[in-house]
Protein backbone atom coordinates (compact mmCIF):
# COMPACT_ATOMS: atom_id res chain seq x y z
CA UNK A 1 0.00 0.00 0.00
CA UNK A 2 3.03 2.48 0.71
CA UNK A 3 4.26 2.52 -3.07
CA UNK A 4 0.67 2.87 -4.28
CA UNK A 5 0.12 5.56 -2.27
CA UNK A 6 3.48 6.84 -3.87
CA UNK A 7 1.88 7.36 -7.00
CA UNK A 8 -1.01 9.06 -5.62
CA UNK A 9 0.27 11.83 -3.55
CA UNK A 10 1.75 13.96 -6.30
CA UNK A 11 -1.45 13.25 -8.91
CA UNK A 12 -3.27 14.39 -5.43
CA UNK A 13 -1.19 16.93 -5.24
CA UNK A 14 -1.16 18.66 -9.09
CA UNK A 15 -5.10 18.06 -8.64
CA UNK A 16 -5.74 20.52 -5.60
CA UNK A 17 -3.00 22.87 -7.29
CA UNK A 18 -5.03 23.05 -10.27
CA UNK A 19 -8.28 23.46 -8.37
CA UNK A 20 -7.01 26.63 -6.66
CA UNK A 21 -5.67 28.00 -9.90
CA UNK A 22 -8.49 27.09 -11.87
CA UNK A 23 -10.85 28.86 -8.84
CA UNK A 24 -8.23 31.77 -8.72
CA UNK A 25 -8.38 32.19 -13.12
CA UNK A 26 -12.54 32.43 -13.52
CA UNK A 27 -14.04 33.31 -10.67
CA UNK A 28 -14.45 36.66 -12.76
CA UNK A 29 -15.55 35.18 -16.17
CA UNK A 30 -18.95 34.27 -15.40
CA UNK A 31 -22.31 35.87 -13.04
CA UNK A 32 -21.35 32.80 -11.25
CA UNK A 33 -17.85 32.58 -9.77
CA UNK A 34 -18.25 28.76 -9.30
CA UNK A 35 -19.31 28.03 -12.73
CA UNK A 36 -16.02 26.72 -13.79
CA UNK A 37 -15.03 25.26 -10.47
CA UNK A 38 -18.33 23.21 -10.08
CA UNK A 39 -17.27 21.61 -13.69
CA UNK A 40 -14.16 20.91 -13.02
CA UNK A 41 -14.74 19.06 -9.70
CA UNK A 42 -17.14 17.23 -11.40
CA UNK A 43 -14.82 16.14 -13.73
CA UNK A 44 -12.66 15.31 -11.09
CA UNK A 45 -15.14 12.90 -9.56
CA UNK A 46 -15.38 11.21 -12.70
CA UNK A 47 -11.89 11.02 -13.08
CA UNK A 48 -11.40 8.93 -9.28
CA UNK A 49 -14.27 6.53 -10.17
CA UNK A 50 -12.29 5.87 -13.35
CA UNK A 51 -8.92 5.78 -11.56
CA UNK A 52 -10.87 3.87 -9.16
CA UNK A 53 -12.39 1.08 -11.15
CA UNK A 54 -9.11 0.82 -13.01
CA UNK A 55 -6.82 0.34 -10.26
CA UNK A 56 -9.52 -2.77 -9.17
CA UNK A 57 -9.79 -4.74 -12.65
CA UNK A 58 -6.78 -6.53 -13.38
CA UNK A 59 -4.99 -4.87 -15.99
CA UNK A 60 -4.11 -7.72 -17.43
CA UNK A 61 -7.07 -8.31 -19.60
CA UNK A 62 -5.98 -5.42 -22.02
CA UNK A 63 -3.36 -8.20 -22.78
CA UNK A 64 -6.16 -9.76 -25.58
CA UNK A 65 -6.40 -9.63 -29.15
CA UNK A 66 -10.05 -9.18 -29.26
CA UNK A 67 -10.08 -6.31 -26.39
CA UNK A 68 -7.44 -4.57 -28.18
CA UNK A 69 -9.65 -4.71 -31.24
CA UNK A 70 -12.53 -3.76 -29.53
CA UNK A 71 -10.63 -0.78 -28.31
CA UNK A 72 -8.99 0.77 -31.80
CA UNK A 73 -12.59 0.13 -33.40
CA UNK A 74 -14.01 2.25 -30.23
CA UNK A 75 -11.47 5.13 -31.20
CA UNK A 76 -11.80 5.07 -34.98
CA UNK A 77 -15.26 5.65 -34.35
CA UNK A 78 -15.36 8.06 -31.74
CA UNK A 79 -12.85 9.97 -33.84
CA UNK A 80 -15.16 9.67 -36.74
CA UNK A 81 -18.07 10.34 -35.11
CA UNK A 82 -16.69 13.96 -34.08
CA UNK A 83 -16.94 14.74 -37.36
CA UNK A 84 -20.42 14.48 -37.81
CA UNK A 85 -22.62 17.48 -37.93
CA UNK A 86 -25.29 17.16 -34.75
CA UNK A 87 -22.95 14.54 -33.03
CA UNK A 88 -19.47 16.29 -33.22
CA UNK A 89 -19.41 19.72 -31.14
CA UNK A 90 -17.42 23.16 -32.73
CA UNK A 91 -15.68 25.24 -31.07
CA UNK A 92 -14.03 28.01 -32.78
CA UNK A 93 -13.80 26.42 -35.94
CA UNK A 94 -12.79 23.16 -34.22
CA UNK A 95 -14.21 20.24 -34.40
CA UNK A 96 -12.70 18.15 -31.79
CA UNK A 97 -15.30 17.31 -29.30
CA UNK A 98 -18.45 15.20 -28.71
CA UNK A 99 -20.91 16.28 -26.46
CA UNK A 100 -21.41 13.60 -23.12
CA UNK A 101 -23.94 14.84 -21.07
CA UNK A 102 -23.11 17.83 -19.20
CA UNK A 103 -19.18 17.64 -20.87
CA UNK A 104 -18.20 17.45 -23.96
CA UNK A 105 -15.47 14.57 -24.82
CA UNK A 106 -12.47 14.79 -26.58
CA UNK A 107 -12.05 11.19 -28.53
CA UNK A 108 -7.92 11.98 -29.71
CA UNK A 109 -7.13 11.75 -25.76
CA UNK A 110 -8.68 8.04 -25.74
CA UNK A 111 -6.80 7.59 -29.22
CA UNK A 112 -3.48 8.23 -27.38
CA UNK A 113 -4.58 5.56 -24.27
CA UNK A 114 -6.16 3.17 -27.53
CA UNK A 115 -2.66 3.73 -28.93
CA UNK A 116 -0.38 2.61 -25.97
CA UNK A 117 -2.54 -0.49 -25.32
CA UNK A 118 -2.27 -1.81 -29.18
CA UNK A 119 1.65 -0.99 -29.10
CA UNK A 120 2.12 -2.58 -25.44
CA UNK A 121 0.19 -6.07 -26.90
CA UNK A 122 1.85 -5.93 -30.51
CA UNK A 123 5.47 -5.35 -29.30
CA UNK A 124 5.19 -8.19 -26.63
CA UNK A 125 3.69 -10.21 -29.25
CA UNK A 126 5.76 -10.11 -32.02
CA UNK A 127 9.49 -8.62 -29.50
CA UNK A 128 11.70 -10.65 -31.54
CA UNK A 129 10.30 -9.28 -34.94
CA UNK A 130 10.54 -5.69 -34.28
CA UNK A 131 14.12 -4.72 -35.96
CA UNK A 132 12.57 -5.88 -38.83
CA UNK A 133 10.69 -3.10 -41.12
CA UNK A 134 7.39 -4.64 -41.44
CA UNK A 135 6.86 -5.70 -38.06
CA UNK A 136 8.85 -2.58 -36.25
CA UNK A 137 7.54 0.41 -38.22
CA UNK A 138 5.58 -0.51 -41.13
CA UNK A 139 2.19 -2.11 -39.21
CA UNK A 140 2.36 -0.13 -35.86
CA UNK A 141 3.26 3.24 -37.95
CA UNK A 142 0.18 2.52 -40.42
CA UNK A 143 -2.44 2.03 -37.33
CA UNK A 144 -0.81 5.12 -35.79
CA UNK A 145 -1.24 7.28 -39.53
CA UNK A 146 -4.97 6.52 -39.47
CA UNK A 147 -5.76 7.67 -36.54
CA UNK A 148 -3.13 10.93 -37.57
CA UNK A 149 -5.62 11.53 -40.56
CA UNK A 150 -8.41 11.81 -38.67
CA UNK A 151 -7.21 13.98 -36.47
CA UNK A 152 -5.85 16.33 -38.56
CA UNK A 153 -9.32 16.80 -40.43
CA UNK A 154 -10.82 18.20 -36.79
CA UNK A 155 -7.96 19.77 -36.67
CA UNK A 156 -5.98 19.06 -33.99
CA UNK A 157 -2.21 19.02 -35.06
CA UNK A 158 -1.22 19.07 -30.94
CA UNK A 159 -2.90 16.14 -31.37
CA UNK A 160 -1.15 14.20 -34.15
CA UNK A 161 2.24 15.62 -32.72
CA UNK A 162 1.52 14.07 -29.29
CA UNK A 163 0.55 10.79 -30.83
CA UNK A 164 3.61 10.72 -32.82
CA UNK A 165 6.11 11.39 -30.35
CA UNK A 166 4.36 8.35 -27.81
CA UNK A 167 4.28 5.90 -30.65
CA UNK A 168 8.29 6.73 -31.62
CA UNK A 169 8.93 6.55 -28.04
CA UNK A 170 7.23 3.05 -26.99
CA UNK A 171 8.85 1.71 -30.47
CA UNK A 172 12.24 2.86 -29.58
CA UNK A 173 11.92 1.09 -26.33
CA UNK A 174 10.10 -2.18 -28.17
CA UNK A 175 13.93 -2.58 -29.83
CA UNK A 176 13.45 -0.83 -33.01
CA UNK A 177 16.28 0.13 -34.95
CA UNK A 178 17.36 4.02 -34.51
CA UNK A 179 18.03 3.64 -38.23
CA UNK A 180 14.16 3.17 -39.29
CA UNK A 181 12.91 5.74 -36.74
CA UNK A 182 15.69 8.41 -37.76
CA UNK A 183 14.63 7.71 -41.59
CA UNK A 184 10.82 7.79 -41.02
CA UNK A 185 11.41 11.01 -39.19
CA UNK A 186 12.88 12.47 -41.99
CA UNK A 187 10.32 11.11 -44.49
CA UNK A 188 7.76 13.15 -42.31
CA UNK A 189 9.10 16.21 -42.58
CA UNK A 190 8.02 17.17 -45.78
CA UNK A 191 4.25 16.52 -44.21
CA UNK A 192 4.80 18.52 -41.32
CA UNK A 193 6.14 21.33 -43.49
CA UNK A 194 3.22 21.07 -45.90
CA UNK A 195 0.51 20.96 -43.13
CA UNK A 196 1.85 23.74 -41.58
CA UNK A 197 2.46 26.17 -44.30
CA UNK A 198 -0.46 25.66 -46.12
CA UNK A 199 -2.81 26.52 -42.97
CA UNK A 200 -2.44 30.09 -42.51
CA UNK A 201 -3.00 29.54 -38.38
CA UNK A 202 -0.61 27.13 -37.82
CA UNK A 203 2.05 29.20 -39.92
CA UNK A 204 1.28 32.01 -37.54
CA UNK A 205 2.02 30.05 -34.88
CA UNK A 206 5.09 29.27 -35.69
CA UNK A 207 6.07 32.83 -37.01
CA UNK A 208 5.17 34.35 -33.66
CA UNK A 209 6.64 31.68 -31.94
CA UNK A 210 9.75 32.66 -33.41
CA UNK A 211 9.19 36.09 -32.92
CA UNK A 212 6.31 37.39 -30.48
CA UNK A 213 7.51 41.03 -30.72
CA UNK A 214 6.95 41.26 -34.34
CA UNK A 215 2.74 41.47 -33.83
CA UNK A 216 2.90 41.81 -29.91
CA UNK A 217 -1.31 42.70 -30.27
CA UNK A 218 -1.68 39.93 -32.61
CA UNK A 219 -0.37 36.44 -33.03
CA UNK A 220 2.10 37.13 -31.05
CA UNK A 221 0.26 38.59 -27.89
CA UNK A 222 -0.30 35.11 -26.25
CA UNK A 223 2.89 34.56 -25.64
CA UNK A 224 4.09 37.69 -24.78
CA UNK A 225 1.48 37.97 -22.04
CA UNK A 226 2.39 34.52 -20.54
CA UNK A 227 6.62 35.98 -20.38
CA UNK A 228 4.90 38.81 -18.74
CA UNK A 229 3.08 36.71 -16.23
CA UNK A 230 6.54 34.70 -15.15
CA UNK A 231 8.81 37.81 -15.30
CA UNK A 232 5.75 39.42 -12.78
CA UNK A 233 5.45 36.24 -10.50
CA UNK A 234 9.41 36.18 -10.06
CA UNK A 235 10.84 33.57 -7.12
CA UNK A 236 7.80 33.96 -4.85
CA UNK A 237 5.23 35.22 -6.93
CA UNK A 238 2.71 38.22 -6.29
CA UNK A 239 0.07 35.93 -3.99
CA UNK A 240 -2.33 33.48 -4.56
CA UNK A 241 -5.71 35.78 -6.10
CA UNK A 242 -3.15 38.65 -7.13
CA UNK A 243 -2.76 37.87 -10.63
CA UNK A 244 -3.55 40.88 -12.98
CA UNK A 245 -2.88 38.68 -16.10
CA UNK A 246 -6.33 37.03 -15.13
CA UNK A 247 -8.19 40.13 -16.04
CA UNK A 248 -8.82 39.26 -19.86
CA UNK A 249 -4.79 40.01 -20.46
CA UNK A 250 -3.77 36.66 -21.38
CA UNK A 251 -6.19 34.42 -23.49
CA UNK A 252 -6.73 30.44 -22.28
CA UNK A 253 -5.43 31.10 -18.71
CA UNK A 254 -7.46 28.61 -17.23
CA UNK A 255 -6.79 25.68 -19.53
CA UNK A 256 -3.06 25.66 -22.03
CA UNK A 257 -1.68 27.93 -20.05
CA UNK A 258 -2.50 27.49 -16.39
CA UNK A 259 1.40 27.16 -15.78
CA UNK A 260 1.90 31.00 -16.35
CA UNK A 261 -0.95 31.20 -13.48
CA UNK A 262 1.15 29.43 -11.19
CA UNK A 263 4.12 31.61 -12.45
CA UNK A 264 2.46 34.73 -11.55
CA UNK A 265 0.82 34.19 -8.54
CA UNK A 266 3.50 31.81 -6.88
CA UNK A 267 6.46 32.47 -8.42
CA UNK A 268 9.52 30.01 -9.70
CA UNK A 269 8.96 28.21 -6.68
CA UNK A 270 5.93 27.24 -6.97
CA UNK A 271 6.57 26.22 -10.92
CA UNK A 272 9.40 23.96 -9.60
CA UNK A 273 7.07 22.24 -7.71
CA UNK A 274 4.71 22.04 -10.42
CA UNK A 275 7.70 20.13 -12.03
CA UNK A 276 9.34 18.32 -9.23
CA UNK A 277 5.55 16.80 -8.93
CA UNK A 278 5.66 15.57 -12.37
CA UNK A 279 9.46 14.26 -12.39
CA UNK A 280 8.04 12.13 -9.73
CA UNK A 281 5.54 10.80 -11.56
CA UNK A 282 7.82 9.93 -13.90
CA UNK A 283 10.28 7.87 -11.56
CA UNK A 284 7.85 6.36 -9.94
CA UNK A 285 6.17 4.82 -13.51
CA UNK A 286 9.67 4.02 -14.68
CA UNK A 287 9.93 1.98 -11.67
CA UNK A 288 6.84 0.61 -12.35
CA UNK A 289 8.03 -0.46 -15.57
CA UNK A 290 11.28 -1.67 -14.05
CA UNK A 291 9.38 -4.28 -11.79
CA UNK A 292 7.06 -5.65 -14.85
CA UNK A 293 6.36 -9.30 -14.63
CA UNK A 294 6.35 -9.72 -18.36
CA UNK A 295 7.21 -7.26 -21.71
CA UNK A 296 3.55 -5.98 -22.16
CA UNK A 297 3.04 -5.13 -18.40
CA UNK A 298 6.43 -3.05 -18.68
CA UNK A 299 5.13 -1.29 -22.44
CA UNK A 300 2.23 -0.79 -21.16
CA UNK A 301 3.19 0.91 -17.50
CA UNK A 302 6.04 2.92 -19.74
CA UNK A 303 4.00 3.61 -22.35
CA UNK A 304 1.06 5.38 -19.98
CA UNK A 305 4.45 7.26 -18.04
CA UNK A 306 5.22 8.98 -21.26
CA UNK A 307 1.85 10.34 -22.43
CA UNK A 308 1.32 11.85 -19.02
CA UNK A 309 4.46 13.12 -18.27
CA UNK A 310 5.39 14.36 -22.60
CA UNK A 311 2.13 16.10 -22.20
CA UNK A 312 3.46 18.10 -19.20
CA UNK A 313 6.72 18.53 -20.71
CA UNK A 314 4.95 20.65 -24.09
CA UNK A 315 2.74 22.26 -21.95
CA UNK A 316 6.02 23.74 -20.05
CA UNK A 317 7.89 24.22 -23.16
CA UNK A 318 5.47 26.21 -25.04
CA UNK A 319 4.28 28.26 -22.09
CA UNK A 320 7.90 29.66 -21.73
CA UNK A 321 8.17 30.10 -25.74
CA UNK A 322 10.54 27.07 -26.52
CA UNK A 323 7.60 25.28 -28.53
CA UNK A 324 4.85 27.01 -31.35
CA UNK A 325 1.93 27.68 -29.34
CA UNK A 326 -0.43 24.29 -29.38
CA UNK A 327 -3.58 23.25 -27.94
CA UNK A 328 -2.37 20.94 -25.12
CA UNK A 329 -3.56 21.15 -21.18
CA UNK A 330 -1.21 21.05 -18.28
CA UNK A 331 -2.22 17.24 -17.13
CA UNK A 332 -4.20 16.97 -13.96
CA UNK A 333 -3.70 20.60 -13.46
CA UNK A 334 -5.83 22.33 -16.59
CA UNK A 335 -9.28 22.82 -16.75
CA UNK A 336 -10.45 19.97 -19.46
CA UNK A 337 -12.45 17.33 -18.70
CA UNK A 338 -11.62 14.78 -21.54
CA UNK A 339 -7.62 14.99 -20.81
CA UNK A 340 -8.29 14.64 -17.06
CA UNK A 341 -10.29 11.62 -17.04
CA UNK A 342 -7.98 9.83 -19.22
CA UNK A 343 -4.91 10.71 -17.08
CA UNK A 344 -6.51 9.57 -14.10
CA UNK A 345 -7.75 6.37 -15.89
CA UNK A 346 -4.42 5.70 -16.84
CA UNK A 347 -2.84 6.16 -13.21
CA UNK A 348 -5.30 3.78 -12.76
CA UNK A 349 -3.83 1.64 -14.54
CA UNK A 350 -0.64 2.42 -13.38
CA UNK A 351 -1.84 1.55 -9.95
CA UNK A 352 -3.08 -1.67 -10.84
CA UNK A 353 0.36 -2.90 -12.48
CA UNK A 354 2.00 -1.64 -9.12
CA UNK A 355 0.18 -3.70 -6.86
CA UNK A 356 -0.10 -7.02 -8.77
CA UNK A 357 3.77 -6.93 -9.77
CA UNK A 358 6.73 -7.45 -7.55
CA UNK A 359 8.89 -8.94 -9.83
CA UNK A 360 12.12 -7.90 -11.55
CA UNK A 361 11.37 -8.22 -15.28
CA UNK A 362 14.38 -6.59 -17.15
CA UNK A 363 13.28 -6.36 -21.04
CA UNK A 364 14.91 -5.95 -23.81
CA UNK A 365 18.24 -6.21 -22.04
CA UNK A 366 20.65 -4.89 -25.10
CA UNK A 367 18.44 -1.42 -25.76
CA UNK A 368 19.23 -0.58 -21.74
CA UNK A 369 22.46 -2.19 -21.52
CA UNK A 370 24.57 -0.22 -18.65
CA UNK A 371 21.13 2.02 -17.54
CA UNK A 372 20.04 1.91 -14.20
CA UNK A 373 16.53 2.57 -14.24
CA UNK A 374 15.33 1.95 -10.52
CA UNK A 375 14.15 3.78 -7.92
CA UNK A 376 14.48 3.20 -4.66
CA UNK A 377 11.58 2.58 -2.96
Amino acid sequence: MKNVKGIIFPVAALIIIGTVMIYSSTALMKKNEFYFLWRHLFTIAMGVTAMLVLSKIDYRIFNDKRVIIAVLALSSVMLLLVLVPGIGVAVKGARRWIRVGPMNFQPSEFAKVAMVLSLSYYMSRYESKMKSFKYGIALPVAVMAVFQIIILKQPDFGAVMSLGILTMTLLFLGGVSLRYIGGLFLLSLPFIFMIVYFESYRLARVTSFLDPWKDPLGKGYQLIQSFIAFGSGGLTGVGLGASRQKLFYLPELHTDFILSLIGEETGLIGVSVVLGLFIWIFLIGINIANKAEDSFTYYLSTGLTVMIVSQALINFAVVVGLMPTKGLPLPFVSFGGSATLINMAAIGILINIQKNNTSQFNVNRSRFSGYDLQVSR
